[in-house]
């Protein structure tokens, strides 16, 4: 049986969505289930329950927020996920933990390899990494997948939001010089459920095939959405946010080849089927 965390986000609701599909024995939680800022309620569940696999869905992901409520975001991404992690190792379970590109510093250009040196530039990214830490540590039977710019039907995200500003505007002011690919949740949830099927343990990276910038980002769903919007390529300068951003976000996914596991589909795909998924789910 699979345990799949954080099933009301975006990942978790298709990952849920795709363990159906296959007709895999789960269970999905929420934060009624157990709490995450709590170890006894954690380790109390998962020993009732005795899963065979955890694909650890469920994080604080507020980016800005953390800044300011840094104690909250380090005890869900680092904390919880130690006691998470120790749970799996009790009963033998398998940990496939989610993580992000901001673990590593944002310099350079060229793709970060599962190895390169992670030196994260805001709370998020530490928390993050306190997780991952942790599972390595902990879980021998563990899957570390580093993932970024992500967005699925379920929930907020970046081409939600510019679907949004569109309707209101015929100019859009957005970031050029931060650099990565998307992740569909649609695709992601497909490799995750692969991968938990197996042993091949270790960290990986996925993210949608192809790098692009905001902007670049922010076109492509204009276009493919039939929006008359002028993008306007402006500097992470122009733009200040509480959380420092990346500029480097590439992720080399090597680490999938080796292993056997296939590439998701490049991020122009990925848009076309995400738009098309939104509007079915308004139907």
């Amino acid at each position: 049986m699979i345990l799949v965390t954080g099933i009301t986000g975006q990942l978790g609701f298709d990952v849920v969505k795709e363990l159906k599909k296959r007709g895999e024995v789960f269970i999905g939680t929420t934060r009624k289930d157990f709490d995450l800022t709590s170890e006894d309620s954690i380790k109390k569940f998962i020993l009732d329950k005795k899963p065979d696999a955890v694909i650890h869905c469920a994080a604080y992901t507020a980016v800005d927020k953390a800044e300011t409520e840094a104690e909250l975001a380090l005890t869900v991404n680092g904390m919880a996920t130690r006691w998470l992690a120790t749970a799996c190792r009790e009963v033998g379970a398998k940990m496939l933990y989610v993580s992000t590109d901001y673990v590593f510093g944002g310099d350079g250009y060229t793709p970060y390899e599962v190895k390169s040196e992670k030196t994260p530039i805001n709370i998020y990214g530490k928390s993050k990494l306190l997780g991952e830490d942790a599972v390595a540590a902990i879980v021998d039977k563990h899957f570390i997948v580093r993932v970024s710019w992500v967005f699925g039907v379920n929930g907020k995200n970046f081409v939600k939001t510019m679907l949004n500003l569109a309707e209101k505007n015929k100019k859009i002011k957005v970031v050029d010089d931060q650099i990565g690919s998307p992740t569909y949740t649609v695709d992601l949830a497909n490799l995750l459920c692969d991968m938990i099927s197996t042993d091949k343990y270790g960290v990986y990276h996925a993210t949608n095939e192809g790098f692009c910038s905001w902007a670049d980002f922010a076109k492509e769903i204009f276009k493919q959405a039939g929006k008359n919007v002028e993008v306007e390529k402006i500097s992470t300068a122009d733009y200040p946010t509480p959380a420092k951003r990346p500029f480097n976000s590439r992720l080399s996914k090597t680490s999938l080849d080796d292993a056997g596991f296939k590439r998701l589909p490049i991020w122009e795909s990925a848009v076309e089927r995400f738009l098309l998924e939104l509007k079915n789910s308004k139907a």
